[in-house]
């Protein structure tokens, strides 16, 4: 009999994979109709999303306005006012600022292309004195990055012109930010009730956790954020780096991927500073690593403290395996993720071990 019942659970097991190996091959298959279907539903997803964080971001003032007896819509609107009158006077000041520079930048590109170029060359004229077999590889590894560089410089030129022509779709934000806003109890009773009775509580404490340790991240990171771009600015300012505002601007912008980040952000103004000279190059990496350590031992500790209670491992871990499937978003959203799906696991390992 339990030879019997061996042979059954081989049987069972090959089946399984069987079928786990037949999803997987037509999964293949479907592969582009997939990254279709993907392209759609995140233009559905990003407003949404963009519209979340802000929420996070609003809600603690619309809260506090709400607790000394203003009506809630009335805060709301409130708020929507101070924050119009802080972006005019931003775009007022800053937006044509980084237009000329970004404008500039585009007229100069061929020729700091051109000087990265001859860097290149020269690397591979010195590169001859070396063995064979390193020299092929060299060659090999200086090409491909001289070919990586041309192609992300594309990409990102592709990236603002999608942006600018997403701007319609943004149109949208400010609703859904007012809704979410006005009536976020409401859509957070709705989830709660989509489950049975006897779950529902657990699942609105789930949702209070989510929502505390997410808010709590938004928040401080995009403050996080703005403190290491004022510093990168203040630095390059004073090295004298051209186009200061667009580069800390960038640097600001990637520091919210965990870890990658700030090496993503560092790059251009890295790149640009070698094609002005070797000392601007040396000063320029002097600056991000100033803010860098700034970051790391001062800001991030001071603001973010425990907020996420994850292991670097496991969040350098999630970023790799997000970026290798989702792109620049699983970048981005890796952390909260698996923050949220850390919340899940806490709740139900802890109810676990109560029974």
């Amino acid at each position: 009999m339990r030879l019997l019942d061996h042979k059954d659970r081989a049987l069972y097991t090959a089946v399984f994979v069987l079928i786990v190996l037949t999803c997987l091959e037509l999964i293949g298959q479907l592969r582009e109709f997939l990254y279709d279907m993907w392209d759609i539903l995140w233009a559905i997803l990003l407003p949404l999303v963009i519209s979340i964080i802000a929420t996070y971001v609003l809600r603690p003032i619309v809260d506090a306005l709400v607790t000394r007896k203003v009506p809630r819509t009335l805060a709301i609107l409130v708020i929507y006012a101070l924050l119009a009158i802080f972006l005019f006077v931003i775009f007022l000041n800053a937006l044509p600022l980084l237009s000329l520079q970004i404008q500039s930048f585009l007229r100069q590109l061929p020729g700091y292309v051109a000087a990265i170029d001859g860097l290149i060359d020269r690397m591979s004229f010195v590169a001859r004195v070396l063995p064979e077999g390193v020299r092929v590889a060299l060659e090999k590894a200086l090409n491909s990055a001289e070919s990586d560089l041309l192609s992300s410089l594309s990409r990102t030129l592709v990236g603002v012109k999608d942006m600018v022509s997403g701007a319609i779709q943004a149109f949208i934000i400010p609703f859904l930010v007012f809704y979410l806003l006005k009536d976020y109890s409401l859509f957070t009773a709705l989830v709660v009730r989509l489950f049975p009775k006897r779950s529902r509580a657990a699942v609105a404490e789930i949702l209070m956790r989510i929502d505390l340790s997410l808010g709590r991240y938004v928040r401080g990171q995009l403050l996080v954020m703005s403190l290491v771009g004022v510093a990168t600015f203040i630095g390059l300012l004073i090295v004298r780096m051209p186009y200061a505002f667009m580069l800390s601007l960038l640097v600001a912008l990637t520091n919210i991927i965990p870890y990658i980040g700030p090496f993503i952000g560092a790059a251009p103004a890295l790149f640009m500073a070698l094609s002005v000279s070797h000392g601007m190059l040396l000063k320029v990496l002097l600056v991000n690593l100033v803010v860098q350590q700034l970051e790391g031992n001062l800001f991030s500790p001071w603001i973010m403290g425990k907020t996420m209670n994850l292991h670097p491992l496991l969040i350098l871990l999630a970023v790799m395996f997000a970026g290798e499937v989702a792109g620049i978003a699983g970048l981005i959203f890796a952390v909260p993720v698996v923050a949220v799906l850390k919340v899940i696991f806490d709740h139900v390992y802890h109810d676990a071990e109560e029974k």
